[in-house]
């Protein structure tokens, strides 16, 4: 495990004031995070705490775990989240929290019995679902609340709060926009599997909800030939106005030019939020004029660059979250005496809170509600359409 804690304070005010201070401090701190090739030289023998007993004792800092892979399959993931946890201690400058590593990839239940018997009184991670489900019981038993990186609903609530994309978000955004410009028939490509699930599920209430009509919904398997063929059924089912594609950017890029081809040469093709990630979308033809809704990249791209800036690569897209998650427990931690348990009802806050993704609040049994924009792909751009609400209504 690796601990982290840096000197001074930052409090944050409303939720605008909170985006636009971040924005300051991400342009300011360029070039103070210090890349892993030259870490700060240790702390002489006098200086050094004594962990015979664990962590060392804290009177004035929150003791805050991170639970992310640091090996493993997705260990690039997690160093990703970890470093992002880095920058924001860094740019808050604050000296209310100690945030703690802990390596999920040798076993999310032994890194949240570790956490717990070291005294953290709240759980930053885990990664996936299946991680989730083998901490939050551990860390249930301690009254340590999680904010998870997952975005599978199934595992939130009773403790557990998600930071995680939404795809029925996601899904219920651009449909929505699409019906206020006119559009009401509708057909959807959605993968086997779970997302596909989701947002096949979304998909279909969603329209009804924004008063259009599904005329139809065809399920692949991310083969070629499994796209195709779910492509040429929609063609042979019914016309339609919007055609949504919910998979990732390859597929959207495999699927377009045979939806031009078979039947939907004038449909507006719809994405999800897995296309904020795929950079060879506008140089499709077939996919000039699709829109698609996910969390804003505004901040995403000044902290991409200082990342890489600090740590020689680019980081992983959901180092936002582990960054966004440290300025929530900074935000909190003005309000939460150390060695208490952490303040959970904070959470609840209906004016949400602000982060690098934008603003967003926890609703829905736990589960982060995000204000999205709704972006056009162009020849060789990508431009916002419709801004993300700056916040929520009363």
């Amino acid at each position: 495990m690796a601990e982290r804690s840096l000197a001074g304070q930052v409090r944050f005010g409303r939720l605008w004031q909170s985006i636009a201070l971040m924005g300051a401090l991400l342009l300011a701190a360029c070039g103070r995070v210090v890349p892993p090739s030259a870490p700060p030289p240790p702390p002489s023998a006098t200086q050094q705490p004594d962990v015979s007993q664990g962590l060392p004792t804290d009177t004035a800092r929150h003791r805050v775990a991170l639970i992310v892979p640091l090996t493993g399959t997705n260990a690039g993931v997690g160093r990703s989240i970890s470093n992002a946890t880095t920058m924001a201690l860094l740019d808050t400058k604050t000296e209310r929290l100690r945030v703690t590593s802990y390596d999920s990839g040798k076993g999310a239940a032994v890194a949240a019995r570790q956490a717990v018997a070291d005294g953290n009184k709240l759980i930053l991670g885990p990664l996936t679902a299946e991680e989730v489900r083998a901490v939050a019981p551990i860390a249930k038993a301690a009254n340590v609340p999680v904010i998870s990186y997952s975005n599978d609903e199934s595992v939130a609530g009773n403790g557990v709060y998600l930071l995680g994309y939404s795809p029925e978000q996601s899904v219920e955004r651009v449909v929505g926009f699409a019906r206020a410009r006119g559009l009401s028939s509708f057909a959807a490509l959605v993968p086997k599997g779970v997302y596909g699930e989701r947002a096949g599920s979304a998909f279909l209430s969603k329209v009804k909800a924004a008063g259009g009509t599904v005329v139809a919904m065809e399920t692949f398997d991310r083969s070629p030939a499994s796209v195709q063929a779910a492509i040429k059924r929609l063609a042979a089912s019914s016309s339609y106005d919007a055609v949504l594609i919910a998979d990732g950017g390859r597929i959207a890029l495999q699927a377009a030019p045979l939806v031009r081809a078979n039947g939907g040469a004038s449909a507006r093709i719809l994405g999800t939020e897995l296309w904020n990630t795929e950079t060879g979308l506008t140089a499709s033809t077939a996919l000039r004029g699709a829109w698609f809704a996910s969390v804003s990249d505004g901040l995403y791209r000044t902290l991409a660059t200082k990342y890489r800036a600090s740590y020689g690569s680019a980081p992983y897209r959901l180092a936002s979250l582990g960054y966004d998650s440290v300025l929530l427990a900074v935000r909190i931690s003005a309000d939460w005496k150390p060695g208490t348990a952490f303040p959970a009802g904070r959470l609840n806050d209906p004016e949400g809170f602000a982060g690098i993704d934008g603003a967003f609040r926890f609703g829905r049994g736990g589960i982060a509600e995000r204000s999205l924009e709704v972006s056009e792909i162009g020849a060789g751009t990508t431009s916002v359409v419709e801004a993300a609400p700056r916040g929520f209504g009363k």
